[in-house]
């Protein structure tokens, strides 16, 4: 046992690693994302492993539960990338919602004869975050000699969103074969806008769906507990005690956990 405990590291050494560069890469993209330094996520990472470790062996030889031991290491392995992923979907959805009015502001600032980029400089002083604060950037960079259609070109891969994507390539295509810029932006903000209508409309009639998948996820620990303390106690006591029982409920969160996120990507559907 003690040589088989030795030897796991070392045989998974290279899975391990292969991993870790792939969840830390993932992590930096997220963080960036969302604004923040992305310097000691190697670190963080490592001592995550470490804390989900020592909650699988705790699991596994104190109550002496493998599969609740494996099934709680996952959750708990899953659960910093689920809130980094909530976080900047968040925080991109904001930006999907403010970019129309963005768009509005724009084009009046270039109805009143200003430049682009004194434009783009006017909405990064007034916009609201977070989306003013990739104008700020746009313009930083701008000032500091990049040219202002790899400022775009950037920003579009950094923010990964469907209106400003729209936005750039409007930017370019009107840069290259010119025509009236504050016309195409108006064309931009009311196309940006009939989206946001559609896209609010569906999840307003999606709501009680959304709701009624969440109730129906939490349901099934209602009954567990109800079975556990009122209507049979002594079987639904041997899921936790015997080996069979702990597979069998392992299983069912499992199958749990992966109908809701099911359930919840059919109610989110792509414009």
């Amino acid at each position: 046992m003690a040589a088989a405990c030795g030897l796991a590291p070392l045989a998974g050494d290279e899975l391990y690693r292969n991993g870790l560069n792939f969840m830390e890469a993932d992590f930096r993209d997220k963080l960036r994302s969302l604004r923040m330094n992305p310097r000691h996520v190697r670190k963080w990472l490592i001592g995550w492993s470490i804390f989900v470790l020592f909650w699988f062996l705790g699991l596994t030889i104190l109550a002496g539960s493998l599969p609740i031991a494996i099934l709680v290491s996952v959750l708990l392995g899953a659960f910093p990338w689920y809130l980094l992923r909530r976080m900047a979907e968040t925080r991109r959805n904001k930006i999907e919602d403010q970019m129309a009015d963005a768009m509005v502001a724009l084009a009046s600032a270039i109805k009143a004869g200003l430049s682009l980029a004194q434009s783009l400089e006017i909405l990064a002083q007034q916009c609201p975050p977070p989306i003013s604060q990739e104008f700020k950037q746009m313009i930083g960079e701008y000032q500091l000699g990049k040219p202002l259609e790899r400022c775009l070109i950037e920003t579009k891969q950094r923010l990964r969103s469907e209106n400003f994507a729209l936005f750039a390539a409007a930017m370019e295509a009107s840069r290259e074969s010119g025509g009236r810029l504050n016309e195409t932006v108006d064309r931009i903000a009311h196309s940006v806008r009939e989206l946001q209508r559609l896209e609010r409309k569906i999840r307003s009639e999606t709501a009680q769906a959304r709701t009624s998948a969440l109730y129906m996820s939490l349901a099934p620990l209602f009954i567990l507990a109800l079975y556990y303390f009122f209507l049979d106690p002594t079987n639904t006591e041997r899921l936790f005690t015997t080996f069979l029982g702990q597979v069998m409920l392992m299983i069912a969160v499992a199958f749990d956990i992966v109908a809701y996120f099911w359930a919840r990507k059919i109610l989110t559907p792509e414009i």
